[in-house]
């Protein structure tokens, strides 16, 4: 059955696409956007959700921008008043929250905030994991829509490309700022909510550095010491992006930890290649976990944990045989397609 949603025009900016609510993404384009380009792009078409013009006919009602902008630009109290005339017709509105750090927003009983960021037991229960969404890398990269299978070995094969640093002046300048924005929060000089104060970095340092010292385990850790090894030139930054598929391409296993904000785009990415995340859990809010068993698609570290990840990729990767090793990966990149790609994620949260 197509859905219908409705979103609040006089809420909508429409030059603030970045900060546009995802769902409406496909759909408020120009004129010449086919139906088929929203399907390559979005996995989402016009016969899936329709836009109404008026509240009582709509199965969604929609914030339009994230609240990060609507507290940018002083809109809260519209925001509010919106939310609560939806509340007067017995509907529940869909926003989100969105970048590293996300905002506080005000529990109200008839909102579902969407977010990637976040630590997922001091957030509310209304607040909802989020994928962050990602074009294609097959089709966009290699130009081919099926996975390249890694065959089973008896040592796993465990890839990273990224940023990793493990001195003390880098960690230190890490804490500095997170502690200096923590503070403008509280002093209400920043909208950014609070963060743990931790250098993200170092303890991506900390896991790389345990799977190199292991005789167990087989490593291909390309290490920056600055994000995307601060490249400068769109040649240079192709040249970094091809590294950084070519590096899950070609391992089994992709280490996936948080950066700056408490969430990991790579695990997307690793998914969508069709390869196994070793997932670094630091109290994140993952997307449909009453619907994904995570634990079943990944190896999965408890950051408290660290002392045993070695044993935990082991013991994942000892108890598949070479043919459910190849399932898992077409496993992990049909989760992707369906579940976490913009169309399937919003379909499989209404279904």
């Amino acid at each position: 059955m197509k859905m219908k949603f409705y979103y609040p025009k006089n809420l909508y900016f429409e030059k603030k696409r970045s900060h546009l609510f995802p769902l409406l993404k496909p759909f408020l384009k120009n004129a010449s956007f086919t139906d088929e380009q929203r399907i390559k792009m979005y996995h989402i078409s016009l016969s899936d959700f329709g836009i109404t013009d008026t509240i009582t006919n709509a199965e969604i009602v929609i914030l339009p921008m994230s609240w990060n902008f609507y507290y940018e630009k002083k809109n809260k109290k519209e925001v509010l008043n919106f939310i609560e005339l939806t509340k007067k017709q017995n509907k529940k509105v869909w926003s989100f929250t969105t970048g590293d750090f996300g905002v506080k927003i005000p529990n109200l009983e008839n909102l579902l905030v969407f977010r990637s960021s976040g630590e997922r037991t001091k957030l509310p229960e209304n607040h909802i994991g989020m994928p962050s969404f990602i074009e294609d890398p097959l089709l966009m990269h290699f130009k081919k829509q099926q996975i390249s299978i890694s065959d089973y070995t008896v040592k796993p094969i465990i890839g990273f490309c990224g940023q990793s640093n493990n001195s003390f002046i880098n960690s230190q300048s890490e804490v500095v700022r997170i502690a200096i924005r923590n503070l403008k929060y509280y002093t209400a000089l920043t909208i950014d909510s609070p963060q743990r104060i931790q250098s993200a970095s170092k303890l991506r340092a900390r896991v790389l550095k345990s799977i190199k010292e292991s005789n167990k385990l087989t490593n291909h850790f390309i290490e920056r010491n600055q994000y995307r090894a601060g490249v400068k030139t769109k040649e240079e930054r192709l040249k970094t992006t091809m590294e950084f598929y070519n590096n899950i391409k070609d391992t089994q296993y992709t280490v996936c930890i948080r950066g700056a904000g408490n969430f990991s785009v790579r695990l997307y990415e690793a998914l969508a290649m069709g390869r196994i995340p070793v997932f670094i859990n630091t109290d994140c809010i993952l997307p449909l976990t009453d619907k994904i068993d995570w634990k079943k698609q990944m190896v999965w570290v408890e950051e408290n944990e660290l002392h045993l990840l070695e044993e935990k990729i082991i013991q994942f990767h000892h108890q598949l045989t070479p043919k459910t090793f190849i399932d898992l990966q077409h496993s992990n990149r049909k989760l992707w397609e369906e579940k976490l790609t913009l169309g399937g994620f919003f379909k499989t949260v209404l279904n």
